[in-house]
């Protein structure tokens, strides 16, 4: 018995060399693996939900979305005190289109958001109004907000069409927006293009909803930045995900390969530069939900929150039951090596590519009237009434 728990002490030891060596031999670094980088349990949470016209004309800007998801979440991530962040989404059409709202609820699990993002795509329409009414009342009521008061809760409603005033059998906007201030819920508003119909009720919207109304071009004004460092975080990003390994009951496990799943499915189909944005987001201690998500075996055991001899072997990862004990402990030992080495490079490469931009940004005279500032200044002044602190301005 002694020579058991002696083992599995020189286990836990090494483990926690492994992982922390690498990352104090870079300067400049946070020596802190991500996996012990969390929001602290109360720290203030940000809900935000994105209420996305998806007829014909908006393709410009569903692209923009899929581009700028990941800068607008590192961006909210960069508050003092560290928030822990959700994301939901509903698109929306009009009667008669292919559907009339689509619903992603809530989650801190960003790849897997983004992975129903991905598969939005402007079509429908043709002809204004919009169902803008039905997708304000799916957002308000049927997504699974936050309870009390250090939940920034906030909606962006971004479309270029004014709202359908003429469905007697719907909730109008008036109504809406009174039920979501109830919630402690702030509507902010952005228009696309000029329709001359739609600045009108988008104003009142926010007005009435405690929010912000700005006006974009069709396409959405964002600045979308490449940089030579995106295509190296890409792919050691992926490389990092290659070392998550999921334990649990077979339900618990089945979720996580969801995860996987879309994760997966990001690194195939999305930009060099989303994915580079994704992997700087990974980096904060928002960002590791969305990194690890739960019942993560490296993490936890690095982290103290579960041993290896504590798991039966139908929750262990599949990759491992085949294995001897002395087996499973190295290969949990190599990946969690694997894991501080590939951080530690994401972490140098992401502060080349943030001096990158920022001399960009200089060169440019700033960007004050993209979307990303006008968001970053609604954000900044909103969230500062739940105690978030913004000082450093959007990332690109």
């Amino acid at each position: 018995m002694k020579s058991k728990i002696l083992g599995l002490a020189l286990f836990a030891l090494t483990l926690g060399v492994v992982i922390y060596y690498p990352s104090l031999r870079a300067k400049h670094i946070d020596p802190t693996p991500i996996e012990h980088i969390v929001a602290p349990a109360g720290n203030p949470k940000i809900d935000v939900v994105f209420v996305l016209d998806t007829t014909g004309s908006m393709s410009g800007l569903i692209q923009t979305a899929k581009d700028k998801i990941w800068s607008i979440a590192t961006t909210m991530a960069s508050a003092q005190p560290t928030p822990e962040i959700r994301i939901g989404l509903v698109a929306y059409r009009d009667r008669g289109d292919h559907y009339v709202t689509k619903v992603v609820d809530l989650s801190d699990d960003l790849d897997s958001v983004y992975a129903t993002l991905m598969d939005f795509q402007a079509d429908g329409g043709g002809d204004t109004p919009e169902s803008v009414n039905r997708a304000l009342y799916e957002a308000v009521h049927n997504i699974s907000w936050s309870q009390g008061s250090q939940a920034y809760q906030v909606v962006f409603l971004i479309g270029d069409a004014p709202p359908h005033m003429d469905y007697q059998d719907e909730v109008q906007y008036p109504e809406i927006v009174t039920a979501a201030l109830e919630k402690g819920i702030v509507i902010n508003t952005i228009q696309c293009g000029e329709i001359p119909t739609t600045a009108g009720p988008w104003t009142q919207i926010a007005s009435l909803g405690h929010g912000k109304f700005f006006q974009v071009e069709q396409a959405g004004s964002a600045v979308a930045m490449t940089t030579p460092f995106d295509a190296e975080i890409a792919t050691l990003s992926a490389s990092l995900d290659d070392t998550r390994l999921y334990y649990g009951s077979d339900e618990e496990k089945e979720i996580m390969a969801s995860k996987v799943a879309a994760t997966d499915k990001l690194h195939k189909r999305s930009s060099v530069e989303s994915r580079a944005r994704r992997a700087a987001f990974n980096m904060s201690a928002a960002g590791t939900a969305n990194l690890l998500g739960e019942n993560e075996l490296v993490g936890g055991i690095a982290s103290g929150a579960i041993k290896l001899d504590e798991l039966d072997e139908a929750e262990l990862p599949a990759a491992m039951k085949p294995m001897a004990p002395p087996e499973q402990e190295a290969y949990v030992r190599r990946l969690a090596g694997e894991r501080a080495d590939l951080q530690r490079q994401i972490r140098e490469l992401a502060e080349d590519r943030d001096s990158y931009i920022s001399k960009k940004v200089e060169e440019a005279g700033g960007f004050k009237d993209s979307l990303d500032q006008k968001i970053y200044d609604a954000v900044s002044e909103q969230a500062g009434k739940t105690g978030l602190e913004y000082s450093d301005g959007p990332e690109y």
